[in-house]
This record gives structure tokens, C-alpha cells and sequence, in this order.
């Protein structure tokens, strides 16, 4: 081998590494487009099954199935919102300006009262809040609130783009999948293709399962508020079940903002017969229905979605969260199941992948 050859090997292996850096910083300039195109294909996966009834049950033809479903998801965001909003406007009122001496001296008398308990059990560890200046701290909410407002802009451009992009991947199934194929070699197209159907498949199911469980934890979080007489109950219910997307920082996360609300709700009240005892009960229904959740329908939905053992779930979120942090959590499991599917089709004699898609 010559210097000029090595010459050659060298320039040839920069280029290569340039040309993948120049790709990388690329894809970091279209991140947004990038996610755009993922929230849209996995509404896609979850209205297949809705398209799919439409075409096979009702004979609606392929465009009205879409534009169909494509109506009922915009009203059912419509609706969620139309129900929410008053709520948010009535919890946001309660922190504005107008009213913040009142909640400062409300969350004063909560803060004296706690102290005055935990000073009868001889501990002090709350003293020292009594020199909190409470009123600078609730006058940065207003602008807050305002960057949320002028966020509301790019997030309708968001939202927009999640639409259009979202008719076109339900009017064409294989639009995706045809693009990426145009990168594969041709020997490899037809065992892609048969694994990107099963893939479609269990992660439509997958999807719907997550909409399940979210509802079925919606509903228990709204009862128990309802019963002790929460305010703004619907609201934080939903909030606290959209946390549940995270798996195990979610729910430790939405403890702590079920805790806090629940306590806010009450301001004004006495802390040791009125405040603290409700609380306490909302977190026994809380903790109960993540029970319920982790014991009952979270395993139940996923290995029957997933085709996976409770256990390997378990393993690839905590792999997950380890890697990528948060985000690896939330897309362990979809990329755990494509992978599996992937390699049964084409590692299908090989004693692991056998033994790991048994059930596909």
C-alpha cells in the first residue's frame, strides 16, 4: 500500500465523518420538523383503528375515512380544551394581582398554623418561613403567564403542521415507509415492509393502550378529588394522569403537584383539622390508584399492546431512562417493540430473538 493510497483512505474517512457531522447539525437545525413528523405519525397509529372501521364496517371510502377521523380528533382537542379552559382561567384568577394579598396572607395563616403543629411535637424545622417574602415571589406569575401567551403563537404553527402533516400520513399509510425504503437495499424491501405492518400494528394497539390508561387514571384522580371537595378537581386530574406518560418520575411528579394543589385548595381553612387531613386522604387515593395502576392496568395493557412480559418493560424503561434520561423513558417501549419486530424478521433462527418474540 502506497502513500498515495493511504492519502486517499484518510481524505475518504474525513469526508465521511465531515458528511456525518454535516447530517447530524442538519437534523439539530430541523429538530422541530423532526418532531413534528413524530407527532404526527403516532396520531396516525392511533387513529388506524378508527380509519380502519370506517373503511371496513361503514364503506366510507379512503379520503372521507381520514377527513372523518381527522374531525373527530380536532373535536375531541376542541372539547378538551372548551372544558378546561374556565377552569385554568378560574385557578389563574386566583393568583393574579388583584387577589395576591389575600393568597399571601392565606398562605401566611397555613404556614403559622404548620409551624405552631410541628412546634407542639417540638420540632422548628418550618421557623424560619416565617421570614419569606412571599409577595415578590407571586409577582413574577404575571409574567409568566405572558411568555406562556406569546408561546401561544408557535404553538398554533405547531399544531398546524402536526395536522397537515397527520392527514397525509393516514390518507397514505406507506407514505413513511416508502421513503425510508428508498434508502434500503432491494433484497431487504419485503421483510421491512411485512415488519413495518406488524410494527404499525402493536404500536397502534400500543398507543390506545396509553390513551386507556391515562383515562382510567383520570377517572380514579377525579373521583377521589371530587369526594374531599377539591377545587379545579378536573383539572388536576388530567394534569397528574398526563403525567403517568413518564413512566416512575410521572406519577412521583404528579404526587407532589396533587399535594401541593390539594393544600392550596383549602387556604383560609384550619391547617390541623381541616388542611392536612384532606390532604392526607387525596394522597391515600392517589397512592391507591397508582396501585391499582402499576399492579392492574399498566401491565395488563402493555403486554397485551406490546407482546412483551411485564418484566422486559420494566428493564428496557430503566435501560432507557439511563441512556437518554426523561425522554428515553417515554420511548423505550415503542422502540423496544419496532426492534423486536425487526429482528425476528431478520434474525428469525437465532436462539434470543426466538425466545424474545415467541409471543409476535
Amino acid at each position: 500500500m502506497n502513500s498515495k493510497n493511504i492519502s486517499n483512505g484518510i481524505l475518504r474517512a474525513l469526508a465521511i465523518v465531515l458528511g456525518i457531522a454535516l447530517l447530524l447539525y442538519f437534523f439539530y437545525l430541523i429538530q422541530s420538523v423532526i418532531v413534528y413528523i413524530i407527532i404526527a405519525a403516532v396520531i396516525s397509529l392511533i387513529a388506524r383503528p378508527i380509519i380502519r372501521f370506517l373503511k371496513r364496517r361503514l364503506k366510507f371510502p379512503n379520503t372521507i375515512a381520514v377527513i372523518t377521523t381527522m374531525i373527530v380528533l380536532v373535536g375531541l382537542l376542541v372539547g378538551i380544551i372548551r372544558m378546561f379552559i374556565p377552569l385554568v382561567i378560574e385557578q389563574g384568577e386566583s393568583l393574579s394581582l388583584l387577589q395576591t394579598d389575600k393568597f399571601q396572607q392565606n398562605l401566611q395563616n397555613v404556614i403559622n398554623q404548620v409551624n405552631n403543629y410541628f412546634a407542639t411535637k417540638n420540632i422548628n424545622l418550618l421557623s424560619e418561613l416565617k421570614n419569606v417574602d412571599f409577595l415578590s415571589s407571586f409577582k413574577a406569575i404575571p409574567n409568566l403567564l405572558n411568555s406562556v401567551v406569546s408561546a401561544l403563537g408557535t404553538l398554533s404553527v405547531g399544531l398546524f403542521s402536526v395536522l397537515f402533516i397527520s392527514f397525509f400520513f393516514m390518507k397514505d399509510s406507506k407514505l413513511l415507509m416508502n421513503a425510508i425504503l428508498t434508502v434500503l437495499p432491494k433484497k431487504s424491501e419485503k421483510r421491512f415492509s411485512n415488519s413495518t405492518e406488524i410494527i404499525n400494528n402493536l404500536l397502534s394497539r400500543y398507543f390506545i393502550g396509553l390513551v386507556l390508561q391515562i383515562s382510567i387514571l383520570f377517572v380514579l384522580y377525579t373521583i377521589t378529588l371530587l369526594i374531599f371537595g377539591i377545587k379545579n378537581a378536573v383539572v388536576i386530574a388530567f394534569l397528574c394522569a398526563l403525567l403517568n406518560l413518564i413512566p416512575y418520575i410521572g406519577p412521583m411528579i404528579g404526587a407532589v403537584i396533587m399535594f401541593l394543589l390539594s393544600m392550596s385548595s383549602n387556604l383560609g381553612q384550619d391547617f390541623q383539622t381541616e388542611i392536612l387531613p384532606t390532604t392526607l386522604y387525596v394522597m391515600i387515593g392517589y397512592f391507591i390508584a397508582q396501585i391499582v395502576d402499576n399492579f392492574g392496568s399498566q401491565p395488563l395493557i402493555f403486554s397485551k399492546t406490546t407482546k412483551s412480559h411485564p418484566l422486559e418493560i420494566f428493564l428496557i424503561i430503566i435501560i432507557g431512562g439511563l441512556l437518554f434520561g426523561v425522554i428515553g423513558m417515554i420511548i423505550a417501549v415503542p422502540l423496544y417493540t419496532a426492534l423486536k419486530v425487526i429482528l425476528k424478521e431478520f434474525l428469525a433462527d437465532n436462539k434470543i430473538v426466538k425466545s424474545l418474540t415467541k409471543d409476535i
